[in-house]
């Protein structure tokens, strides 16, 4: 439907005639009943968790969450707006107050060392104090602070981590490295004065940090030498590998898991495309699968017979942590925007929206798999983000109307506008001295740029409140405006890991873990059983 008339004479009937049953205030009396006896129900699960699941839409402020429910609606071949998407089912809801240290408007190596290290930070730097400085290599040593992810390993627990960009990108750094500048990929992104005072990349850091049980996402190319040709692209030379150290990290990683002495009893996979994924016994300890040189494909431009989706990649990962006896923390991200983090924050730091709330869309299949594939009686699942953006919607649009759809009236300078805007970005235009009107059907193609008020180059983040919402035991933590680091300390005491490991309710749980993890008799017997093995293997 184009407003106006410019390419159609009207809007069609659904879109002026809601249900008959929601012009009846019983429609609207009843409803409301029924979510009052769910809240009058609604108890807190005191009890300590076993797994942790944190789902980190990057970029996904609130105005991203109420696009995206209703393009799910509208896919579905609903009108949009009543649609209810998976992590809005959650029974508890807070607010998290994003700036760091330095910013008032942060970026997304602040906002990830708040919300997986416990601690607030300056931008652009990962798992750092706010005493460590930007680039500054030598700030780094006696500034480091760890994340949950990795007290969570030295806890027993399995870990995981799942991303739709690099690995090495800042949101997923801040679970393993300690990097004074988010952008030290590789040695080759390095300068030489940090080299020379001993700073690791965040790639090193991925393999010899923590021993994390899953990796999934992109960023083949910051692990292998210099020119090493890329197995998807090896007629392309800009794929190839980058470091000049020499090492290849992805072998170094594969040697150290797959040791010969238990290699029969717990293998090491790596793999680099949606075939070798799908191949991968979930009985394995390790799994590392890059399935890209950098970030990971949009999901509307994703290969569905080579490239996994992130609902694929957190169901397999979930499936290979779940098997430890002490449980396991996995984390989750979908960037909205290309060139900056994951693919939700990519799709908005271009300006492309429908990118962007495609991937809102599929991270919310993911929390739903997520949820099919686990309990809420012992996983606390939490669904966040690191920060919102310009980003809005509005013009006055009628129910059912696309959401990528036209304003009904024009703008003052007589010319059609899309209800979705940016505050800033490459959507900004100015054509024979004034701003070109928005049209359809190419407002609704997935690479439109909607307009922008102010001219840049990307657009950028919004520094107001992002949601948390939680469901699970002690997901009743979440509650009311909280600062961002509190994400990572409730998450901590509910599954009794460092510094809350002694907490009341926590003796069992540490029990079991030491039973599992330290007795000598089950590690001897293994112990035997490969050396036979080997043995009789030679």
């Amino acid at each position: 439907w184009d407003p106006e008339g410019a390419q159609g004479c009207c809007p069609p009937p659904a879109l002026l005639s809601p249900p008959d049953a929601e012009k009846t205030p019983g429609y609207w009396n009843k409803g409301a009943r029924r979510r009052l006896e769910l809240a009058l129900a609604l108890q807190p699960a005191a009890r300590r968790a076993k797994n942790i699941i944190l789902f980190m839409g990057d970029g996904m402020g609130l105005p991203t969450v109420s696009a995206a429910r209703i393009y799910k609606g509208q896919l579905a071949g609903g009108s949009g707006e009543e649609s209810v998407l998976a992590m809005e089912t959650f029974p508890h809801v807070a607010l998290a107050k994003t700036y760091t240290i330095d910013r008032q408007v942060p970026d997304s190596a602040g906002t990830g060392t708040a919300y997986l290290c416990g601690v607030k930070s300056n931008a652009k730097t990962l798992g750092l104090s706010g005493a460590a400085v930007y680039g500054k290599c030598r700030t780094t040593f006696g500034n480091e602070v760890d994340s949950i992810l990795h007290r969570a390993r030295l806890a027993g627990k399995s870990v995981g981590i799942v991303t739709t960009t690099r690995v090495q990108h800042a949101s997923p750094g801040a679970a393993y490295a300690h990097s004074a500048s988010r952008t030290w990929y590789a040695d080759a992104n390095m300068p030489r004065e940090a080299l020379r005072d001993g700073c690791k990349d965040i790639a090193y850091q991925l393999v010899h940090n923590t021993d994390i049980n899953v990796i999934l996402g992109g960023g083949r190319m910051y692990m292998t030498p210099k020119w090493t040709p890329d197995p998807e692209y090896p007629e392309d030379s800009a794929q190839n590998g980058t470091r000049k150290d020499g090492l290849n990290l992805i072998a170094e990683w594969l040697s150290d898991k797959q040791h010969w002495l238990c290699s029969r009893w717990q293998g090491a996979r790596y793999v680099w495309d949606k075939k070798g994924l799908d191949a991968v016994d979930d009985s394995v300890s390790h799994l590392m699968g890059l399935f890209e040189p950098k970030d990971m494909k949009y999901e509307l431009n994703r290969n569905a017979t080579t490239d996994p989706s992130i609902v694929e990649m957190t169901e397999k990962a979930i499936r290979i942590l779940r098997r430890n006896p002490n449980g396991f923390f996995l984390f989750v991200e979908d960037d909205h925007i290309p060139c900056a983090g994951g693919r939700i924050d990519h799709g908005h730091h271009s300006g492309q929206a429908k990118q962007a709330l495609m991937e809102t869309v599929m991270l919310d299949r993911a929390v739903a798999r997520a949820g099919e594939l686990t309990s809420p009686s012992d996983t606390l699942t939490v669904v966040t983000a690191d920060h919102s953006h310009v980003f809005t919607f509005g013009g006055n649009t009628l129910r059912g109307t696309s959401i990528f759809g036209l304003a009904p009236k024009k703008a003052k300078d007589k010319r059609a506008y899309t209800s979705i805007l940016y505050g800033n970005g490459p959507g900004y235009s100015i054509r024979n001295g004034g701003r070109p009107a928005a049209s359809l059907p190419a407002a609704e193609d997935k690479d439109y740029r909607q307009q922008a008020a102010v001219p840049l180059e990307t657009e950028t983040h919004s520094g107001e409140d992002v949601v948390v919402l939680a469901q699970g035991p002690m997901a009743h933590l979440f509650y009311g405006v909280q600062e961002q680091h509190y994400i990572a300390h409730a998450m901590a005491y509910a599954a009794c890991i460092e510094p809350y490991a002694a907490e009341p309710g926590c003796g069992v749980a540490r029990r079991a873990s030491h039973g599992t993890q330290c007795s000598s008799q089950p590690l001897l017997a293994l112990l035997a059983l490969c050396i036979v093995a080997h043995l009789v293997g030679s």
